[in-house]
């Protein structure tokens, strides 16, 4: 069964790579029976390891059995690896993961809590080159390099052109290599940058090539917000000759923001991953208790560590 489905969705790609015209991705969606639940997920692996603990039950129940994306990054190891095997184990049990690559030079540059990514142009090039390559043929859907065109205030010209060079390119090797993969290029949240610039920087950085764009990555503004915001983005994004859906993370949105961004107080888990809810699909893209870094409720924190007590109040709001 699952080889028909796939074989159905080359027989929509094969005549326009025949004819020599840029091949549409095939859905990834139609290719699988739903969205991957990753067992080895950092809230699955502390409640698997602390039974006896009394959060340990709600935090299987409302946020380890639910699909959530998989980070990827310098911390990765063989990227090559983690991605197949990710993307392989999804693929064995007919279900589509949700990856997000987070590894580009200067990471995080303004906000500084999750700083890092690849060495180089060079070696950034090399590493999502081998990430598309690892997907390959299975379906899958990937969110580029969260923060990536809003963080501009900290870098100069030259650092902002190579960077959405480095993405446009990123785009051109999901195209080429992961064709029944979705890509989303990152387009920060509704507080952060205006749509007509937002739209500028995703036509720069190769948005055409992709899928559409992702909003709300590991932030909290509220469902309604973001899909205002999306629309009149893609509104702006016309002006360019595109027409993209979008996604949004709703991981964290459930009580919407405070006004911070860094592990605020009081939030709430959102509407689980699915399709629709007034964006293409609604993800959980962060995974809720992951730190956003040392601040907030997650003081004494790096970003990413998880923090049962976080998710613990995350899931019922306090």
């Amino acid at each position: 069964m699952r080889s028909a489905r796939v074989l159905a969705a080359l027989s929509l790609v094969l005549p326009a790579v025949l004819l020599g015209a840029p091949a549409a991705h095939a859905d990834p969606i139609s290719q699988t029976s739903g969205f991957y639940i990753n067992p080895t997920s950092s809230p699955a692996v502390w409640a698997n390891a602390n039974p006896g603990d009394g959060r340990a039950a709600a935090i299987r129940t409302a946020i380890a059995q639910k699909p959530m994306a998989s980070w990827f990054g310098n911390w990765s190891g063989d990227i090559s690896g983690a991605v197949g095997n990710y993307v392989g184990a999804a693929d064995a049990a007919d279900k589509l993961p949700l990856l997000v690559a987070y590894n580009i030079p200067g990471r995080d540059a303004c906000g500084g809590h999750s700083g890092g990514g690849a060495g180089s142009v060079g070696a950034y090039d090399a590493w999502i080159s081998s990430f598309a390559a690892a997907i390959g043929n299975r379906p899958a859907v990937v969110v580029l390099e969260p923060d990536s065109l809003g963080d501009f205030s900290c870098m100069n010209q030259n650092q902002i052109s190579e960077r959405t060079g480095m993405l446009s390119r990123a785009v051109n090797q999901f195209r080429a290599k992961a064709p029944n993969t979705w890509a989303y290029l990152d387009a920060g949240n509704p507080g952060w940058i205006d749509a007509p610039t937002m739209a500028q920087r995703l036509n720069a950085a190769g948005v055409a090539g992709a899928r559409g764009f992702a909003l709300n990555v590991s932030n909290y503004f509220p469902t309604g917000e973001n899909v205002t915001f999306g629309n009149r983005l893609s509104g702006e994004l016309r002006r360019y000759g595109h027409s993209k859906p979008f996604v949004v993370d709703t991981s964290r949105n459930g009580n919407g923001g405070n006004g911070q961004w860094c592990n605020p107080a009081g939030r709430r888990i959102g509407t689980p991953t699915q399709m629709g809810g007034g964006a293409e699909m609604l993800l959980w893209l962060k995974t809720p208790g992951e730190s956003d870094g040392n601040c907030g409720v997650g003081g004494g924190s790096s970003a990413g560590q998880f923090l049962p007590e976080v998710a613990y109040k995350m899931i019922y709001g306090y």
